[in-house]
């Protein structure tokens, strides 16, 4: 296979972006949670700049991507990457390319002094799991993701609350 290019995406590339977004969730079996639109993606990655794009090209044609951001770690007292979502091609998967990406994101954090990169991967995904720890990346089999969103998150921060009051006359 030709040799696999990697650059940062630039603002052009949201809709590319968007694209990759939707064959990585069908492949993880979760394309009705793609809420994303590229309106989304250009505020929070180019406007706010909150994540980062990675776009691999071969021969000049995006083969895959990668979204990472800052985290920090209270331990370490230091930041470190976390790279939400990684995305070849599957006709361009088993070529290396993964791994290729893999060692430009740890370049990434060790020219950022970065203490940690990190990342989740779905139990059933194998494939995955087997390259990860071919890498030597250790799974934190004692941590459990857990996750607020939608309903549950806006009851937490107490939005659904309010409204409810503001409805029947009553003030917070």
């Amino acid at each position: 296979m030709a040799k696999m290019t990697i650059r940062f995406a630039v603002e052009k590339d949201t809709s590319l972006i968007l694209s990759f977004i939707k064959e990585l969730a069908s492949y993880e079996r979760m394309s009705s949670d793609v809420v994303a639109t590229e309106e989304t993606l250009k505020h929070w990655v180019f406007v706010e700049k909150k994540a980062e794009v990675l776009i691999g090209e071969v021969e000049g044609k995006p083969i895959g991507f990668a979204l990472f951001f800052h985290n920090f770690s209270t331990f370490v007292g230091k930041s470190g990457l976390y790279l939400e979502d990684l995305f070849i091609k599957e006709e361009f998967r088993h070529y290396g390319y993964g791994k290729q990406f893999f060692k430009e994101l740890a370049k990434i954090a060790v020219e950022r002094d970065c203490g940690r990169f990190e990342w989740s991967c779905l139990d059933w995904n194998e494939p995955s799991i087997v390259f990860y720890k071919s890498l030597g990346a250790k799974p934190l089999d004692e941590w459990t993701i857990y996750r607020l969103s939608g309903y549950a998150l806006k009851m937490v921060a107490g939005d659904i609350m309010e409204k409810k009051d503001q409805k029947n006359g009553k003030h917070r």
